[in-house]
């Protein structure tokens, strides 16, 4: 069996499904504070927060848990700047509480939420898993602690990890089961279908004078399918010998900010109002990773690699949550 933690989010729900499919029994963990019940459709749930560390070992004593599928975290790169703290208590703090319960427990395999914001504002592109880790704000510092953490332990005490280091997350599950439900919404491309669906009067472009193209900023947008794919293959390949590793995920190529709004406009067939606004701080032109490793050491290939299958998922499954909120 393998515990998600923060299974009720995202990509959590994501990585559920394409491990149930593959014939896997899950048990989602998640506090719901920021998950949905409604998207733990597969497996089992147990609801408890990884800082009760107590009720924590207890769960992981009452089920035959084989490796662990660790998402549970806070990741609003603004929120993280205005209040530091809660992101190292969550993010860090009740990260070593689930590898202290695990190391007694005897569970070896971790597959663990990373992110590109680790390396900070980039001096390479694409990004190589070789590049300097420089994070920007305590987001991506909590992150980078975590990878800090699991090194230390793989050479400790044998613990067994795979840190995945995303890019932009997008998209929705193909059949609509499940997909993006953050609430606030801070993601480009739920906001530009929002907007489209009449819930937002506009989108705001941070920034039209950057040296790229067309003046707006240019991101790797990854299907998160493609993602719950990768986190499989990283699973089977801790299980069958494979080294602790990191491996980046992205498409390898960039899309910019016009570019989706333009594209969205197009496959929703709606108008779709935006406001020009300055740069953000810290937002860099391009940021494109390199997912060459993650292909040739697991094996992976992302299937959704097309910026117009990205929105058209996303926009099947917004259209269902808007209904689904009324």
């Amino acid at each position: 069996m393998i515990l998600i933690t923060g299974g009720a989010g995202y990509i959590g729900s994501h990585v559920n499904k394409e491990l149930s499919r593959a014939g896997y029994e899950t048990l989602t963990l998640d506090n719901l504070e920021r998950g949905h019940r409604e998207l733990v459709k597969w497996g089992k749930l147990e609801v408890c927060d990884l800082s009760d560390e107590e009720r924590l070992r207890k769960i992981l004593e009452s089920y035959p848990i084989d490796a662990v599928m660790h998402f549970a975290a806070y990741a609003y790169v603004g929120e993280s700047v205005e209040n530091p703290e809660i992101y190292y208590e969550n993010n860090v703090r009740n990260t070593l509480n689930l590898l202290k319960v695990m190391r007694k427990q005897g569970i070896e395999y971790i597959v663990f939420s990373s992110t590109c914001a680790t390396y900070g504002i980039p001096t390479e592109i694409p990004i190589k898993e070789s590049h300097p880790q420089n994070p920007v704000n305590p987001y991506g510092r909590s992150k980078l602690a975590v990878e800090h953490m699991l090194e230390d332990y793989s050479k400790a005490y044998g613990l067994r990890y795979v840190s995945l280091r995303y890019f932009n997350a997008a998209g929705a599950d193909p059949d609509t089961e499940i997909g993006e439900w953050h609430e606030p919404e801070t993601h480009l491309i739920p906001i530009v279908l929002e907007t489209a669906l009449g819930e937002r009067s506009h989108v705001e472009i941070y920034g039209t004078d950057y040296p790229t193209p067309d003046g707006t900023c240019i991101r790797d947008f990854i299907h998160v399918s493609d993602l719950a794919t990768a986190h499989l293959l990283a699973l089977e390949y801790l299980k069958s010998g494979g080294d602790s590793d990191v491996f980046n995920l992205g498409n390898g190529a960039g899309f910019s900010v016009r570019e989706v709004i333009e594209r969205a406009g197009e496959i929703t067939g709606k108008n779709i109002n935006v406001v020009e606004g300055n740069r953000r701080p810290g937002d860099p032109p391009v940021l494109v990773g390199s997912a060459q490793k993650a292909k040739k050491v697991l094996g992976w290939e992302p299937r959704y690699g097309s910026l117009d299958v990205i929105i058209e998922t996303a926009w099947e499954w917004h259209k269902k949550l808007s209904y689904l909120r009324r």
